[in-house]
């Protein structure tokens, strides 16, 4: 239990962080300039037009959905980066062939013309 310890403490200081970085704007913060309108849904004025359930561009959902893809190859730098002194060169080799085929993934994706706005 004694090796969890370090993974316990930044548990314990990221929720802290994460409740006084929540918890500080409510300290200086005051309801005393609380109007109708500032309480309004549109604030800066104008009447809503249009539909707010209008059709997104494809694009939109396959950017967000190529940014979670490689932002999760991220999650699985930290274990193997703590622990690269115990795997040895086969857990090295192994995260060259997962970065490989990620880099492969990419490049398609690149040539394909998936990263392309126009």
């Amino acid at each position: 239990m004694l090796e969890f310890a370090p993974i316990c403490i930044y548990l314990v200081i990221s929720l802290l962080v994460s409740l006084i970085l929540l918890g500080v704007p409510f300290l200086f913060s005051s309801n005393s300039s609380t109007y109708p309108e500032k309480l309004s849904a549109y604030e800066c004025g104008f009447d809503p037009f249009g539909d707010a359930r209008s059709r997104f561009d494809i694009r939109f959902y396959l950017v967000s959905i190529l940014f979670i893809i490689f932002d999760l190859e991220v999650t699985f730098f930290f274990p193997w980066a703590v622990s690269l002194n115990k795997i040895d060169l086969f857990g090295f080799w192994s995260m060259m062939a997962f970065l490989l085929i990620l880099t492969i993934g990419f490049l398609y994706e690149w040539k394909r013309g998936a990263l392309d706005w126009e």
